[in-house]
């Protein structure tokens, strides 16, 4: 089977790339086929990540073993395609170059057959130009404002006041008392 994608980088304009690639292709050709479409070297660090249906970051699927055992994490090579996406499972994300962060959102948009005299992976389509540098990205919890409600202790200076005066308290400001 030929899996089509869509993969549109995270930016301002609309930039997309339709990819066709067979399904027993790995997360790797993959990679290779997104990033040969969009116009870059391949020689950068990139990731996959499963992600659920509105986009939310998942499990990472690197390039490279990064573990601390080599072997023991799965890579993109190891990972077919139709093992990570089908029908119900159709998102992923990619993240390519962790500097600049190029971000992509990888749709599958539909499960064929192959056409005789095809070769795969092929770039079907192609809108929009890679812009000079990455969209910036703001890494902040959509909630961070909140994180502080929740751990405030409602105290402040005045409060402190409380103690003065209050001498239940030992002092153990003393250089005797840490020997």
């Amino acid at each position: 089977m030929v899996y089509k994608f869509r993969v549109i980088l995270d930016a301002e304009e609309d930039i997309f790339r339709d990819i066709a690639i067979l399904a027993d292709d790995t997360l790797e050709d993959l990679h290779n086929a997104i990033f040969n479409s969009f116009g870059f070297d391949g020689m950068d660090v990139a990731s996959f990540y499963t992600c659920d249906e509105t986009w939310n970051q998942e499990e990472e699927i690197s390039l490279f073993d990064t573990g601390d055992v080599i072997g023991e994490q799965k890579i993109m090579s190891d990972y077919p395609l139709s093992e990570i996406l089908d029908k119900e499972n159709t998102k992923i994300i990619y993240v390519y170059d962790f500097i600049n962060m190029w971000t992509f959102l990888v749709e599958l948009a539909s499960i064929e057959e192959p056409v005789t005299g095809n070769s795969y992976p092929e770039t079907i389509f192609s809108h929009g130009e890679i812009p000079d540098e990455a969209m910036e990205k703001n890494f902040e919890s959509d909630d961070a404002d909140s994180y502080n409600d929740e751990y405030e202790d409602g105290l402040d200076e005045d409060d402190l006041d409380m103690f003065e005066g209050d001498d239940s308290f030992e002092d153990y400001g003393n250089d005797e008392s840490w020997n």
